[in-house]
């Protein structure tokens, strides 16, 4: 006999292809639709990623068409204190954060799996692209990479704990996108040719800087661009809109391709250098998780990923206090970026992560 799992369902096809693959296995589901972002309506049609009426739409006409119940969550609150106000924060002080592993970490896999427990659910279940198995030998839950390397969101995940692990069910981690449209059309979904997300919820179309000032009622201050020696280039329009290693939309008559190359909120000002600035061998991370392996006693070998979007290098970690870790890769990599996550693998097991401090050693490009 299947287990009762609330699915969370976005109205995408991934959690409509989720939910329909568990009630195939003989679960007996039920769909919920979480509202976050209270903003969700306010931007164009084109440019919504999440949290409109139209996606609670979708995601309720899947269920119905499934015959599960649906229900409409509204987790704002916890959203605007865990995820929200720490972007907001990370961006003034010269960070860079990533929003969707606070969410996934404060939200979905916490006051979610609180609410399935309270309303007596067994388990809980998402649309994400990676696979849990149970490893007897150390008695942990083990995360693993989703089985398309296009669209493994293990990267974002690395935050989980070992009773959230035990608690959710990953149905497409063995799957690529396209079996996932197939299954969706083959099951009559309306959203079966649904585009993916591809914005940040809350900030459609990417302008941080707006959304900063939205949010904070105050207008970003402006201040100098600098090269390295501290001569003046130009004038910028706040910190916040910066990132290290960017290089488009700075608005600088340079005589060569200049990049942002550190970012100070104190004295509101941007270095741009050369991109050979970029490279650094080491960096420190805060706040590790270790999801799949407890805390290691020695330093360990593995592979290491300080983006999303990258691939993971060789690299050796070691811990340096109770949370603290230091990373140190074979070869230089570019833009460390505090408040980006280091996400740390054996192969496609995700061991853990931490948020990245900042970097050590300048290394040499290539």
């Amino acid at each position: 006999m299947g287990e009762r799992v609330l699915v969370a369902m976005s109205g995408g096809v991934d959690s409509s292809v989720a939910a329909a693959l568990l009630q195939e296995q003989g679960h007996s589901c039920a769909g919920a639709t979480l509202k976050l972002f209270r903003g969700g309506e306010e931007a164009p049609a084109r440019q919504r990623s999440c949290c409109s009426l139209s996606d609670v739409e979708d995601a309720r006409g899947v269920a119905f068409r499934l015959g599960m119940p649906h229900y409409v969550f509204d987790f704002s609150r916890q959203f605007e204190e865990t995820v929200l106000c720490r972007f907001a924060q990370c961006y003034l002080r010269g960070e860079t954060p990533n929003p969707c592993i606070d969410c996934n970490r404060f939200v979905k896999f916490s006051a979610l799996l609180g609410r399935a427990r309270a309303l007596g659910y067994d388990a809980i279940a998402t649309g994400h692209y990676v696979r849990r198995e149970y490893d007897a030998a150390s008695g942990r839950w083990r995360l693993r990479k989703g089985l398309d390397p296009g669209k493994d969101q293990s990267y974002v995940l690395y935050a989980m704990t070992q009773e959230q692990l035990a608690g959710t069910l990953f149905p497409l981690g063995a799957l690529h996108k396209a079996e996932v449209r197939r299954l969706a059309r083959e099951n009559g979904f309306l959203n079966a040719e649904k585009r993916d997300s591809q914005d940040i919820c809350f900030v459609p179309g990417g302008d941080y800087g707006a959304f900063l000032e939205r949010y904070t009622g105050e207008a970003l201050a402006p201040g100098d661009f600098v090269d390295p020696e501290g001569r003046l280039l130009g004038r910028h329009k706040g910190t916040a809109r910066y990132t290290l290693g960017q290089r488009r939309g700075l608005g600088l008559a340079l005589e060569r391709p200049g990049y942002v190359c550190a970012i100070n909120p104190a004295t509101r000002t941007v270095t741009v250098g050369e991109e050979a600035r970029l490279f650094r061998r080491a960096l420190t991370a805060s706040g590790c998780n270790w999801v799949s392996i407890a805390p290691p006693d020695a330093a360990l070998r593995c592979r290491a990923k300080i983006r999303y979007s990258q691939q993971a290098a060789a690299a050796t970690v070691e811990r340096i206090g109770a949370t603290r870790i230091r990373v140190r890769f074979d070869a230089p990599q570019r833009a460390i970026t505090p408040g980006q996550a280091v996400v740390l693998y054996d192969e496609d097991i995700l061991l853990g992560g931490a948020t990245i401090e900042g970097e050590e050693e300048k290394g040499e490009e290539g």
